[in-house]
């Protein structure tokens, strides 16, 4: 058998692996704004919740629970303005990485299919893409992209790396063209909770999708919202044709949230006050960040949301990356993302409040 790992890029963070080295040896230590990791604690809500559903002996659904399908689409009408969801255009998922790599091969994508992504992205796009046997394809614009063989379309906005945010305009326009030639629309929003200059709006919104979701599909994640990154908490929502094939698919497959974190998931979609408590840490450490990263020469493109500052100081990306490393400071380098990240980094806020500090003294040094 050949190997399937042959058709994927190198795993991008061991190439970071030196740097890290290099970082940590720092004698105040590391302060690692690379990967983007939540660090603050899980709400107490949450863990409540948690341990509420822990003696949970049974096998879960891959559905989820009748009380978990109505957090999930009252979560959806109240936050993004989705009208009409019902529990067909609502599935829970483990965590939305799985879920970017796995939806082409899920749906049947293979070869002579293209799966388009945005020229700067997040790089499982691409991954999901070979996974499943089909041909990566960048696009600047979506609309003007080759319709030819094109199944599959990835909007991601708030974009990671940059933080760059869709209009509605440009996201009713790409769902437009996208549905003419018969192209399915997924659309990366789990930073859509994370805007600072910008407010962004879902492809569920009735503004964007004229009041239909057929073609359309949107991603959501808990991990940054409610720091559940480790519970793997996430969840898809629109076309109930194409969920219902990915739920047929999946039970199959077995992929199913466990119990108790399907109950933690309920408690965090109902409360939207420790959402606002850890907006303002992130709003405080990105304030920090940027205003050091600009008085160290450093220029900010885009950001205006996510939980990143998208850096340069136009010089190759490793360059700065290694400079960086000396100074205790781990980033992403943002070829990473693509060819076009080559001179940018990526700086992620998610540090603690005093290694955030750190890292504004050992700049301005």
């Amino acid at each position: 058998m050949g190997a399937v790992s042959a058709r994927l890029p190198v795993f991008p963070w061991d190439r970071l692996e030196p740097y890290k080295a290099t970082a940590a040896a720092h004698a105040d230590g590391i302060v690692d704004l690379s990967v983007g990791t939540p660090v603050d604690p899980v709400p107490a809500l949450i863990q409540d919740a948690l341990a509420g559903a822990s003696d949970s002996p049974g096998y879960p659904t891959v559905w989820g629970t009748p009380a978990l399908r109505d957090a999930l689409t009252g979560w959806a009408e109240r936050r993004l303005g989705a009208t009409g969801l019902a529990h067909e255009n609502v599935l829970p998922v483990v965590g939305s990485k799985e879920l970017v790599a796995w939806v082409p091969t899920q749906l049947g994508i293979g070869a002579g299919d293209k799966v388009a992504y945005p020229r700067l992205a997040y790089p499982t796009y691409e991954v999901g893409a070979r996974l499943a046997g089909a041909e990566p394809v960048v696009y600047d614009t979506p609309w003007e992209l080759d319709p030819a063989g094109l199944k599959l379309l990835w909007l991601n906005s708030p974009s990671n790396p940059t933080g760059r945010v869709l209009s509605p305009e440009d996201l009713r326009r790409t769902v437009s063209w996208a549905r003419e030639h018969g192209i399915l629309v997924f659309s990366d929003e789990c930073y859509l909770e994370l805007g600072w200059e910008a407010d962004p709006v879902s492809v569920l919104h009735p503004e964007v999708n004229g009041g239909s979701y057929d073609g359309i599909v949107a991603v959501h994640s808990l991990s940054k919202r409610s720091n559940l990154a480790g519970y793997r908490a996430a969840f898809v929502a629109g076309d109930a044709a194409v969920l219902g094939e990915l739920l047929q698919i999946r039970k199959h497959g077995g992929m199913m949230i466990p119990a108790p974190v399907q109950a933690a998931t309920i408690a965090a979609l109902g409360d939207d006050a420790h959402v606002a408590e850890q907006r303002e840490r992130y709003a405080r450490r990105r304030a920090a960040l940027r205003t050091a990263f600009e008085a160290a020469g450093f220029r900010i493109e885009h950001s205006e949301a996510s939980l990143y500052l998208w850096a340069t100081r136009d010089e190759p990306c490793w360059d700065t990356v290694g400079d960086l490393s000396k100074r205790g400071i781990l980033v992403a380098p943002g070829d990473f993302y693509g060819p076009a990240g080559e001179r940018f980094v990526r700086v992620a806020f998610t540090a603690t409040d005093e290694r955030v500090d750190a890292a504004v003294r050992r700049l301005a040094e």
